[in-house]
């Protein structure tokens, strides 16, 4: 659960918070007792928890192909993310990946800890794979081996330009957006969407990712992973890698607020995607993600610590937006929110202001425009963070309950 000193300054994570771990134990509970799907769920559950949760309330048919969907990308992911393969070995097997999802004897051994794992067990996702409806694994062949060519061409090429970085973002996520609409497509449950707001909803949580995750890929070992197109970062420093040094704190962050910039172009489109959306837990499956998106950008913005550490969410306000999204309403209230919140960080004196406001505003007018901003109540901001006593004293009432209830139900040794 959070931590302490976020709970007492946010007692109204407490009810959400508490939802969410019940609601993953629940999950955990679900997994199948087939050997091969026991596995692909379990795993699911190891490399993607939040994932894992959100996923589990799509119709099972769905739930699955959505779920085989996710590792074999993961899978495809892992090769292209191992630094330590030759890449003429590495790009042989990125372009053949589509083949080997249907044998059920192949697998390549790679990756650290849970991935690994995964690799080295693939079969048991080749064997759950071949048990999908045959729609579902067109779909899912397609994409990967679109992803596969790409992320083979750019192991051989830097992301210089930003059309660059666009590609590049669209064969790792943009992709994954196109193939999640064609097994929607397939379920009988949602229209087709356009190619190019499927795209847009892979970019922008592609490219949140990519901004927050600077440090871990720039320290890479044996090699740095640079995926911060040149045309942005060399108007700041020399080498990518120099934005980490203290003495480029001011270049960096205006490179950084340059690529939030970049990323919130994508916004509106996804706000497109998610309003033509029918079934619920569609919605859900697709909404919560893009919430969470921009409210890491926001949360980056202006934020030298994107350089210095690790900047995310605190995990009571990620409880809220998985237990609170429901329609788009709450949609075009998270991401108002969250771009009010950025817009008051924006510096009148950063290079990119003028472009980031507008941007912002462009985002803004197309919530107030769907006229919904007034069905839904507000919990990411709030302008009253005092300490609420009633709170925290029933906070403590149901810890003690919860305690006494797992202390009952205990297992005893006799």
């Amino acid at each position: 659960m959070g931590s302490l000193g976020a709970i007492l300054k946010h007692p109204d994570d407490i009810y959400p918070l508490l939802k969410l771990k019940m609601a993953a134990r629940h999950a955990e509970k679900q997994i199948p007792v087939e050997a091969h799907w026991g596995f692909c769920y379990s795993m699911l559950h190891k490399v993607s928890r939040s994932f894992a949760l959100v996923i589990q309330q799509l119709d099972p048919e769905l739930r699955n192909a959505v779920c085989i969907f996710y590792l074999v990308l993961r899978a495809l992911d892992t090769v292209e993310d191992d630094t330590s393969i030759a890449t003429d070995v590495k790009v042989p097997i990125l372009i053949a990946f589509h083949r080997y999802i249907y044998d059920r004897d192949w697998h390549f051994s790679c990756g650290t800890k849970e991935y690994k794992v995964l690799m080295d067990e693939f079969h048991h996702v080749s064997t759950a794979f071949l048990e999908l409806g045959r729609s579902y694994q067109e779909a899912i062949e397609d994409i990967t081996k679109r992803m596969g060519a790409g992320m083979a061409k750019f192991i051989c090429n830097e992301v210089e330009t930003i059309d660059d970085y666009d590609e590049y973002c669209h064969y790792v996520a943009g992709l994954v957006g196109l193939g999640l609409s064609k097994l929607f497509y397939a379920s009988k449950l949602e229209d087709l969407a356009p190619d190019s707001l499927s795209n847009s909803m892979g970019l922008f949580l592609q490219k949140t990712n990519i901004i927050r995750d600077y440090l871990e890929d720039i320290n890479e070992i044996p090699k740095s992973r640079m995926f911060w197109p040149r045309e942005i970062w060399s108007k700041y420093v020399s080498k990518l890698e120099d934005l980490k040094y203290e003495e480029n704190s001011d270049k960096a962050v205006q490179c950084l607020n340059d690529m939030i910039t970049n990323a919130l172009i994508h916004a509106q489109d996804c706000l497109t995607y998610m309003s033509a959306l029918r079934e619920p837990s569609i919605f859900r499956f697709c909404a919560i993600p893009q919430i969470m998106a921009i409210g890491t950008l926001a949360m980056c913005y202006d934020n030298i610590q994107v350089f210095r550490g690790v900047v995310k969410m605190r995990r009571g306000l990620t409880a809220k937006i998985i237990d609170r999204t429901k329609s788009m309403a709450d949609v075009y209230g998270a991401f108002f929110d969250f771009s009010c919140m950025l817009k008051s960080k924006v510096n009148k004196n950063d290079p990119n202001a003028t472009k980031t406001l507008k941007k912002l505003e462009a985002i803004q007018k197309t919530c107030r425009d769907s006229g919904l901003l007034n069905k839904r109540k507000s919990y990411i901001i709030r302008s009253d963070s005092r300490f609420n006593s009633a709170v925290l004293v029933a906070f403590f009432i149901i810890l003690a309950i919860v305690f006494a209830y797992l202390s009952a139900n205990r297992p005893k040794n006799y």
